[in-house]
Parts: C-alpha cells; sequence; structure tokens
C-alpha cells in the first residue's frame, strides 16, 4: 500500500491562508478542496496538508478547537535540500505575513529554523549534510 501522509489544519480565512503558501511555492490539488478546504501539496503523490476553515474542522471534533497561536501541540518539519532553499522559504514565509520564532541554527552538518504561518501553525524547516 501506498500511505501518504494527510495532516489537517485549521485556518481562519481559506483564502488568506492558500495566498501564503502559494506564495512560499506550494501548489493545490483542486480535486480535493471545496468553500471550506484545500488541499496544499507539500510532497506529490505522499505529503499534504488539508486546510479547513475554523467551522468545518471544529464540525469534525467533540473537543473545543483551541487557536494555533495560543499554543502548539505540534512543530510540522520540513526537509530542504539546501541552505539556500531554506532561507529562501523563510524569506518567502516572512513576506507573505508569517514571522520566525528563533533565528536560524547553524551546528555545522544541520541548519535549521523554523516559521509560524498566519494561523500559528509552527513549521520547521531543516536542512542535513546527505553524509550527516
Amino acid at each position: 500500500m501506498n500511505r501518504q501522509i494527510i495532516v489537517n489544519l485549521a485556518v481562519k480565512d481559506l483564502e488568506k491562508s492558500k495566498a501564503f503558501f502559494s506564495a512560499l511555492g506550494f501548489s493545490f490539488n483542486a480535486q480535493y478542496g471545496s468553500e471550506n478546504t484545500a488541499m496544499l501539496v507539500i510532497v506529490e503523490n505522499s505529503i499534504h496538508a488539508m486546510l479547513m476553515t475554523e467551522p468545518f474542522f471544529q464540525s469534525l471534533i467533540d473537543k473545543p478547537l483551541l487557536p494555533a497561536k495560543e499554543g502548539n501541540e505540534v512543530i510540522l518539519c520540513l526537509t530542504c535540500d539546501s541552505k539556500e532553499e531554506l532561507d529562501g522559504l523563510i524569506a518567502k514565509a516572512i513576506a507573505a505575513g508569517g514571522r520566525t520564532p528563533h533565528p536560524p541554527e547553524d551546528h555545522g552538518c544541520m541548519y535549521t529554523q523554523g516559521f509560524e504561518d498566519i494561523d500559528g501553525h509552527l513549521w520547521n524547516l531543516v536542512w542535513a549534510e546527505p553524509q550527516a
């Protein structure tokens, strides 16, 4: 079986969130979208994030929806092919309205920095030397 990962994320404004991730160079699979959802393609055929309006997300759970800007349960981590790609994505995230919660960390064989998207979800980017 070819498994895929689909992370479901609640967003305040679906169109603004789509614009944010489009500014980072990501695409969307319209086949799986609706007025309440948008399928963010992170890695074709394997990793996606389903962006859901808060009311729609809330309809799927029986617990309170907690705003990601007030607390975090998860940090999504993406690998990058180079330090330059990582820095470029961070710059795009900031330009699109995101923020960085900490400065980049360079450990020689590994380089990392994260950003917070416009809804408060944390994304960590990491590059590591292939032989590390």
